[in-house]
């Protein structure tokens, strides 16, 4: 392949001269300059979401003439989701925050479907006058071809008896006409729709029980049901390799836990044998009909890609070694998969998308995520290995400032959220900028992390504010034995649990930290558990108090490892940050804990952000977000 070409373009593009000081913060916190970029079925075009301040813009460029087809203001969506119907056609998720009527003074993150018609320039609302009750729509759309046409399933809500019943409907691109194709149950949470745009089956939870049920020709039967008591219920995720299979994921009790993958048959054939959830975590589908294909998965440091056929993996392969050294991940692929759009980080330039041709093995260039850095901007970020003081293995990644020799660094902690989400080796914007001020920046998957295996997820159980607190000062004192951060020049900042983080170390974990920035953290675990309750019912309670150790609401543990419950034993400063639009963490949780730590005397800015969600979707408070925590931290410890 040319791509020694592409390389040096985008070297070019980058400006390789770099600067003398460091980049803006601005260059890091706004939003990604391209957020978006797939490939046609045809593979005879791209279509990108660019942005410029808040606004988002769909471009869709013709590949063999180089020029632009559409050019449309999306104005300040927050777009989750984009993805071709056709050659004709495109599809868009955005999402905003509303009111939720299941909850008193609630708001939740509602969802809506557009389709472009790139003919005809019109854009047409998936929901228009259909027999939903609600014009949001719940999941992923599904593409298939419909009686050789291209078309979008969506699934929407039907109430019935004022009970809502997720429903599939179809929608005709070209008319905008939709059609209630099959009612869902009271339980149904899922629809699955097979190769030729007929509903395979229904993923069904409620009544103490989960259970898929599957279409045959005697109409719907139940194909496979477990126990739903457990906290680690099933879940399916779609059509499997052919057009009479649904594949599932569920935890296996002969394996210790460990989530497999099971496959149900609609035909009478011998169902596949399990295989572990890893090998296919993130399923990879062909255009148009929906099969699976292959799937991904990151195995500790590592982008695994499983595919079925020979050819695939083999294309695959000959992609990632186009670039060595560098982090290759898949975001589209033509219906032929000779045309491939992929996510190349670069440890020196950073993120970019490009489009492979196989056919002619050359890679063009399509835009950097951050096209305002440098080589100069960007740190050595490596991953890191140590052990907890009981002796668990921990690993994590180390940012390191650019220009300064690895020795007594000053350092930021910065745990992620979840708690069972995990950090990865990818570019990391918010890291990045902090390590441009000159700290160092370590991110610890704790005890309770997700994706590392079993062992560390459950491990966290029951260690909220406990050992998964202290695994992150452990990962400090690691440092500091290795005489690479000086450990009284420390701060801790986090957003989500990470929040949540960073206020038990101020309250619960002392002289670790000279400071901490809290970002939609949770302060009070009763308070948070019964909102969560509020909305996910009383799984969502059992959940949260299986991780935070609590027998019940009034378990004295929630009050013992909340901060805000702790608040007089604060002992550095602390800074809070929050949206008024979260619907994860609510705004009162930075409230409360505010509210506590100025009845205790103790110091607190809170900062509160109007139309921001819990993921920083928009780019001023984003930028927001950085500039205030790193203010406050070179305030309270500079890097100098």
């Amino acid at each position: 392949m040319r791509i020694e070409r592409w390389i040096v373009g985008l070297a070019l593009a980058l400006g390789l001269a770099g600067l003398a000081n460091a980049a803006s913060l601005a260059a890091y916190g706004k939003l990604p300059s391209m957020e978006y970029a797939t490939v046609s079925p045809s593979g005879r075009q791209v279509a990108l979401v660019v942005t410029n301040g808040e606004a988002r813009t769909i471009i869709v460029q013709d590949l063999a003439s180089d020029t632009v087809t559409l050019r449309g203001l999306i104005g300040e969506h927050k777009i989750r989701n984009v993805q071709w119907a056709g050659d004709d056609h495109l599809v868009l998720v955005a999402s905003t925050t509303l009111n939720d009527m299941s909850i008193e003074n609630g708001f939740r993150e509602w969802f809506f479907g557009t389709a472009i018609n790139l003919k005809t320039k019109k854009l047409k609302p998936l929901m228009q006058n259909s027999k939903a009750d609600l014009s949001a729509i719940f999941g992923t759309p599904i593409v298939r071809s419909y009686h050789g046409e291209p078309s979008v399933f969506v699934q929407g809500i039907v109430f019935n008896d004022s009970r809502g019943q997720l429903s599939l409907f179809r929608i005709d691109l070209e008319s905008g006409a939709n059609r209630l194709v099959q009612m869902g149950s009271d339980d149904t949470v899922e629809w699955a729709v097979d190769a030729e745009g007929q509903p395979l089956a229904q993923e069904i939870s409620g009544a103490g029980a989960w259970s898929i049920r599957v279409r045959t020709a005697g109409g719907w039967r139940e194909a496979v049901r477990r126990a739903d008591g457990s906290l680690d219920s099933p879940y399916m995720i779609g059509l499997g390799r052919d057009n009479a299979s649904v594949i599932y994921a569920a935890p296996d009790a002969d394996k210790d836990g460990a989530w497999m993958l099971h496959e149900v048959r609609t035909d009478g054939a011998t169902p596949a044998a399990p295989r572990p959830l890893e090998d296919l975590a993130e399923p990879v589908r062909a255009a148009l009909d929906g099969r699976l294909i292959g799937g991904y998965g990151l195995v500790g440091d590592e982008d695994r890609y499983t595919f079925f056929d020979p050819a695939d993996e083999r294309a695959w392969k000959a992609i990632v070694a186009a670039y060595p050294g560098e982090r290759v991940t898949l975001q589209s692929w033509s219906t032929d998969r000779k045309k491939i759009v992929v996510l190349v980080e670069s440890k020196t330039h950073g993120p970019a998308f490009a489009l492979v041709d196989l056919t002619e093995r050359a890679a063009k260039w399509l835009g950097a995520q951050y096209s305002a850095l440098t080589p100069a901007d960007i740190s050595a970020r490596t991953p890191i290995k140590f052990k907890a003081a009981d002796g668990l293995a921990l690993t994590g990644y180390l940012t390191l400032p650019q220009g300064r020799p690895a020795k007594a660094l000053p350092l930021i902690v910065f745990p992620h959220g979840g708690p069972a989400a995990r950090d990865d080796p990818g570019f990391d914007w918010w890291a990045q900028a902090m390590a441009s001020r000159g700290y160092a920046v370590l991110q610890v998957n704790f005890r309770g992390s997700e994706g590392l295996g079993e062992a560390l997820l459950n491990a966290g159980y029951g260690e909220w504010g406990r050992k998964m607190q202290t695994d992150l000062s452990d990962g400090v004192r690691h440092l500091a034995g290795q005489g690479v951060i000086d450990p009284k020049r420390v701060c801790i900042v986090g957003a989500s649990y990470g929040g949540y983080a960073a206020l038990a170390g101020a309250t619960l974990d002392h002289g670790v930290y000279r400071c901490a920035v809290s970002v939609a953290g949770v302060s009070d675990l009763r308070r948070q558990i019964l909102y969560s309750r509020s909305k996910g019912g009383a799984g969502a309670e059992r959940y949260w108090n299986r991780f935070m150790g609590a027998e019940g609401r009034n378990d004295h543990v929630l009050t013992d490892y909340s901060p805000a419950q702790q608040a007089a034993k604060a002992d550095i400063p602390i800074l809070l940050i929050h949206g008024k639009d979260d619907t994860v963490v609510p705004l009162e949780q930075s409230r409360v804990m505010a509210d506590a730590l100025r009845k205790a005397g103790k110091p607190a800015e809170l900062i509160v952000q109007k139309g921001a969600d819990h993921w920083l979707s928009r780019g001023d408070t984003r930028l927001q977000t950085l500039e205030a925590s790193v203010a406050f931290i070179e305030k309270h410890n500079p890097p100098n």
